[in-house]
């Protein structure tokens, strides 16, 4: 198995820091993949870590992370509530799944309760800034170090 962790992230994501602080803080996503690096690192993990505004790109990120991964990560972003061929693609792994947002979808705007990637994750960590890649990041390490 290969124990390489892919963390995808979706449209607008690269523009943490700068946009709407007061929702989603300051730290950016160079900040967060730094971090999340490191956590792979000392654990021995390879980290594919990348980020895009276009969902076909996502989609195909995604058929490459059920080949090459022992996990997935994702931020879907805006494509959290929109896109079906992102749910369908997700459906193809079989490997822990952990969807990641920096704030809580279900607290804010009535258009963002509609989650279609939630029914094809493992598990989900809502609302806690880039400390939930972190915690996502360390939940995979502990999975994967109790199959060895």
């Amino acid at each position: 198995m290969s124990k390489t962790i892919y963390i995808l992230n979706g449209p607008n994501l690269n523009r943490l820091g700068t946009r709407e602080t007061e929702i989603y803080g300051k730290v950016t996503l160079a900040d967060i993949e730094k971090s999340c690096r490191e956590l792979t690192e000392k654990s021995g993990i390879s980290l594919v870590f990348r980020q895009s505004n276009t969902e076909g790109e996502l989609v195909n990120w995604v058929q490459e992370a059920a080949d090459k991964s022992c996990a997935l990560i994702i931020n879907a972003a805006a494509y959290t509530h929109t896109s079906v061929a992102l749910f369908d693609a997700l459906k193809l792994l079989s490997v822990p799944i952990i969807e990641v947002h920096l704030s809580n979808p279900s607290a804010r705007e009535a258009f963002r309760q509609q989650n279609f990637i939630s029914p094809a994750v493992t598990s989900g960590i809502f609302g806690f800034g880039a400390i939930g890649y972190d915690m996502a990041t360390n939940a995979i390490i502990k999975k994967l170090e109790q199959e060895l």
